[in-house]
């Protein structure tokens, strides 16, 4: 008989924003906390840069929200950004609360009267990115992982991928979840679930997200019948590290912020013929000029260049990507780093409110794997972090203010796979993860046309259509779930590009190079919506 488990609130996904609300929730409520494979796996452990907040009387609120909505390229929602913004230093202070140790300013290491060292960042008027060196998201994760392990009220599942959630009566009350380890479908039952299941960037062939980011939370809330958003937006950072053994490692932005040159492949500069700014605008400008100057020359790869500042400053700032480069005979001291733009964030996805909450009652969505309208259609550096916790605060309230009047989950079937079989093709699997990231790379990346985007409409269809007969014959494991997932996210984005005739933020086109005059969201409904029941 499959296992069972029934919580008040099941968490699917272990960064900042499922961490976060875990621990907000109240100490009577049972929770459920499922991760993909061991804590401290996901995007937030590797983040870099920092967290963007307004902490001192040198910067405003003001400052900050004008900042971001002209980031997000007339398209973010002001309420949402203002909301964040202003529980930005409050969210900041619960961080410091669980133990996060920020870098004070060199001169203010009293604690007593500390002033944290802030940084800078593209998009930015002001120095506001609070940071633990260049490893800012595994100091909070390491941190926030604690606290939820010594938590009597929270129960932590590792190696767990959900499958789908259960839908009843237009009410989510739990998801059928693979145990990685037993090949196992169990069930989960909740009163209330919370996708915080990160992004989809895994859709693309070079990126800087770990291997986890196949936006399962936005495909199973879209079969679910949640409204995505503006899927077009798929922010590619523009430093990554260019080297075959490199994988993924992302360059973090405050390198720039600490005055970084981008450099051709003889030595010039390039970024002040694309942007004022320079090496400071806003990703989706620096992303495409590096990518106009690569296709330009037929470069492999441009430079950045961080080599005037002294051995010792770098040491003290960015001791992660100092170790990293040295690992691939790299001295960033003495010689710039190669690096080339790769699929870094979700700008869309799950549509919800301020409190977290989707189209489908009993289910809310936090962090990459939502659309709050922060980002609008170009997120500015380091306000991922600051979503997180943000909205995990506020979905952790909402559940709580909620919990006691609604009634425990009914009874759901139990997953059935007795008329599956073990497969032995699972080469397809592999040869279909290879196809979809290479063409999504090709047809639906930092430059995009009509005729690309219908090819890669085609091609993802017919993939689907492949993976279901696959799906439906076959045992399920990790690498078919998320390749299935990936495929439906995919085509989301697809759809979004295709309808979106303008180029704004993340999404440019060679066929609608100009912005139109109103901007306008992709909103897109899937047939079983329970709006429309």
């Amino acid at each position: 008989m499959p296992t069972t488990y029934k919580h008040d609130v099941l968490v699917i996904g272990s960064g900042a924003a499922g961490l976060s609300l875990a621990l907000h929730l109240p100490a009577d409520c049972r929770v459920a906390l499922l991760s993909k494979a061991d804590l401290n796996q996901g995007s937030t452990y590797w983040a870099q840069g920092g967290m963007a907040a307004v902490l001192h009387d040198r910067d405003t609120v003001d400052s900050h929200v004008q900042d971001t909505l002209t980031a997000g390229a007339g398209l973010c929602d002001r309420e949402a950004v203002e909301f964040t913004v202003r529980n930005s230093r409050r969210c900041t202070e619960w961080l410091v609360e669980q133990g996060v140790d920020f870098d004070l300013r060199e001169d203010q290491a009293d604690a007593d009267d500390r002033e944290f060292h802030l940084t800078m960042e593209g998009g930015h008027s002001h120095r506001r990115i609070i940071h633990a060196a260049d490893r800012t998201g595994r100091a909070i994760s390491e941190v926030l992982t604690e606290q939820t392990l010594a938590a009597s009220n929270i129960e932590v599942f590792t190696h767990r991928v959900a499958v789908d959630l259960v839908r009843k009566d237009a009410r989510c009350q739990g998801a059928y979840v693979l145990d990685r380890r037993s090949g196992h479908v169990e069930l989960f039952q909740a009163r209330t679930v919370v996708l915080a299941t990160g992004g989809a960037s895994k859709a693309y062939l070079y990126t800087s997200n770990p291997d986890g980011a196949s936006g399962d939370g936005i495909a199973m809330a879209w079969r679910a019948g949640c409204r995505v958003a503006n899927m077009e937006f798929n922010q590619f950072h523009p430093t990554c590290l260019y080297h075959p053994k490199a994988k993924s490692f992302l360059i973090t932005e405050a390198l720039r912020g600490e005055g970084a040159h981008l450099l051709l492949p003889d030595g010039e500069r390039f970024m002040h013929r694309f942007d004022e700014r320079g090496e400071l605008a806003p990703r989706d400008i620096v992303a495409r000029a590096i990518d106009h100057e690569m296709k330009r020359l037929g470069a492999d790869c441009v430079f950045l260049d961080i080599s005037h500042q002294p051995r010792e400053f770098l040491e003290a700032h960015f001791p992660t990507v100092m170790s990293r480069c040295r690992d691939f005979g790299i001295d960033i001291a003495a010689e710039p780093i190669p690096v080339v733009p790769a699929a870094h964030y979700t700008c869309g996805g799950i549509v919800v409110d301020t409190n977290g909450r989707t189209d489908l009652r009993g289910l809310y969505a936090i962090g990459e794997a939502s659309s709050t309208g922060l980002h609008g259609a170009n997120r500015m550096a380091s306000n991922s972090l600051l979503e997180c916790i943000v909205y995990a605060e506020s979905a952790a309230r909402d559940i709580a203010a909620l919990l006691p009047d609604l009634p425990p989950p009914e009874k759901a079937r139990v997953w059935d796979e007795s008329q599956v079989t073990d497969s032995d093709e699972d080469v397809v699997i592999s040869h279909n993860w290879d196809e979809l990231r290479r063409f999504m790379w090709d047809y639906v990346g930092i430059v995009r046309t009509d005729k690309r985007l219908q090819r890669a409409l085609h091609r993802v269809q017919l993939l689907q259509a492949e993976i279901a007969e696959y799906y439906g014959n076959y045992k399920v494991g990790n690498d078919l779930l998320e390749l299935r997932n990936l495929a439906m996210v995919a085509e989301l984005m697809i759809r979004c590009a295709i309808e979106r005739k303008e180029s704004r933020g993340l999404h440019f086109t060679l066929d609608y190079p100009e912005l139109l005059p109103q901007a306008v969201d992709t909103v897109l409904r899937p047939l079983n919506s329970p709006l429309q029941q």
